[in-house]
């Protein structure tokens, strides 16, 4: 089903990734009414999903759009799951390396997707626990599919090593996040460090893979 869509419908895989964009937007429009005013310094992202004014990890949380947010982090785990699925068949054709990198590294974005949707189903002051599994997922499994396709995957040797990079100082971030090192930068900060990476790259590669369609394509490695 999902080749006989990518073949009709080429530009839909890497539009659905591009579309993880509008995740950053909703966060601003969540974090514009939240009270007291919303440091991306000192508050977590999953600050905004909170759906209960009150004391939470040590200081004042209120959130009155946090069922946006909420439904903001399910939208960026469908968006994980579907464009994955969609997007490996560009590389499904490849020698079998890459065919086999193509489909551990998509199934780990796919899989961090799934941690996704758990984050914005069990906001932090609901479920702690799946709250906490679903960012392990989302930004661990997820970012070690990002690395995996780096290293195997043939792609332009910048964007390979970018991948590389972001994906290893990512897990290194979220390690620090949870073990509650933010060395002066923050505990907000660092879990953005772990965090965003992820989705710019989502939006990244959907633009690369729809402008240059690596299935027609492939760029040769050394």
């Amino acid at each position: 089903m999902a080749r006989v869509v990518r073949d009709r419908y080429p530009w839909l895989g890497p539009l659905i990734f591009v579309s993880s964009a509008l995740y950053f937007f909703a966060q601003i429009a969540v974090a514009w009414v939240f009270e007291p005013s919303y440091s991306v310094i000192n508050n977590s992202i999953s600050d905004l999903g909170n759906s209960r004014c009150g004391q939470y990890g040590g200081h004042v949380v209120c959130s009155p759009r946090h069922v946006l947010m909420n439904v903001a982090f399910v939208y960026l785990g469908i968006v994980m799951v579907s464009g994955s699925t969609l997007l490996y068949r560009e590389f499904s054709e490849r020698l079998r390396p890459e065919r086999i990198a193509a489909f551990i590294g998509f199934s780990c974005m796919g899989i961090g997707g799934v941690g996704t949707v758990l984050v914005g189903l069990f906001p932090e002051n609901t479920n702690h626990a799946m709250h906490v599994a679903g960012a392990a997922l989302a930004i661990g499994v997820g970012n070690a599919g990002i690395f995996i396709l780096g290293a195997v995957l043939g792609l332009p040797e910048s964007m390979r090593r970018y991948m590389l990079v972001f994906s290893t100082v990512s897990a290194i971030a979220l390690f620090l996040f949870a073990s509650h090192r933010s060395f002066g930068l923050g505990a907000g900060t660092m879990e953005r460090i772990a965090a965003y990476p992820e989705t710019i790259w989502l939006i990244e590669f959907g633009l690369y893979v729809w402008r240059f369609h690596p299935k027609d394509h492939p760029v040769q490695t050394a």
